[in-house]
């Protein structure tokens, strides 16, 4: 199998998820007791939280770039960002290495392409508020849902507040399911979990409308490449 790497961190519970997720995947590929042989570059999440200026953005980007290089030192063939909101500086990563790293949205947008017209974005406000994700699916013909800035704000808080310090609390899971609900009612065919403890909160494969779980789909990706044989 082909070693994997993966920039987490951000947070440390978005990197267990994606742990499990990819060991999961493999071995049931593989037959027990195969895993997945994974480099883990784990940054400090303290100074990439709710970044807003560009001068924080632009030490993101380098941040996350060295630590892209440091993975493909260790013998990675290939790579993710574990976090949507940290795809803003996707170029930047993908530029200081000459392996491949695994676009979140990319992977998103080839799942739902020719199967939804129309869907909404969930997720921190970065991801739901700027283009860099968005573009991503709008490419591929899928129509996404404008953002009520209700809803981004609810999101945010719940992500940040709650999520990210490991609370999975039943408001939570009610507001979810209500902003659910609305986004259906708004037309919505489909919505899209743009981050990754968002699946704390949403029950995945029972819920009013299909749920495309970005952390999954990108898991899948990971372990499809780990699994092609050299």
């Amino acid at each position: 199998m082909r070693k994997f790497g993966l920039i987490g961190g951000m947070s440390w519970l978005s990197t267990r998820t994606y742990y499990e997720h990819i060991n999961r995947l493999v071995q049931a590929k593989a037959g027990f007791p195969a895993s997945a042989p994974l480099v883990i570059e784990s940054l400090d999440f303290a100074p990439l939280a709710r970044l807003s200026s560009v001068e924080e953005w632009t030490r993101a980007a380098t941040t996350l770039a060295e630590a892209a290089k440091r993975l493909e030192q260790a013998g990675a063939t290939a790579m993710l960002i574990g976090a949507n909101s940290m795809h803003k500086v996707y170029d930047e990563v993908a530029s200081a290495v000459s392996v491949p790293v695994i676009h979140i949205a990319e992977c998103v947008a080839d799942r739902m392409a020719g199967k939804v017209q129309k869907a909404a974005l969930i997720g921190t406000r970065n991801v739901m508020l700027e283009s860099f994700y968005r573009q991503k699916l709008i490419a591929r013909d899928i129509e996404l849902l404008p953002p009520e800035m209700a809803f981004v704000d609810t999101l945010d808080r719940i992500i940040y507040d709650e999520l990210l310090r490991g609370k999975a609390t039943r408001q939570a899971e009610r507001e979810l399911k209500t902003i659910l609900t609305n986004l259906q009612q708004d037309g919505a065919q489909a919505v899209v979990l743009g981050a990754t403890e968002l699946e704390m909160v949403v029950d995945v494969d029972a819920n009013v409308l299909p749920i495309y779980d970005c952390t999954r789909i990108h898991a899948e990706a990971a372990a499809a490449w780990i699994l092609v044989t050299e």
